[in-house]
């Protein structure tokens, strides 16, 4: 399964890194890539709960767009 999160407020690599390590703290989740270009989060995985990766990344202090 594979999932793409729209994500406000990626700034630089940091910012990546802080999505990524939050989204890929979750069940399920085997792979996550943050891009501050494009402004998205690719999470792959199995049975993936949309609702928990928007809520760890708005945790991790940036908003979920869609």
């Amino acid at each position: 399964m594979e999932v793409t999160l729209k994500v406000e407020g990626l700034m630089c690599p940091k910012c990546e890194a802080r999505v990524k390590k939050a989204l890929e703290a979750l069940t399920g989740v085997e792979s996550a890539v943050a891009d501050r270009v494009t402004g998205t989060a690719l999470v792959k995985g199995e049975n993936l709960d949309v609702a928990a990766l928007r809520a760890a990344v708005e945790e991790a202090g940036y908003k979920v767009t869609d």
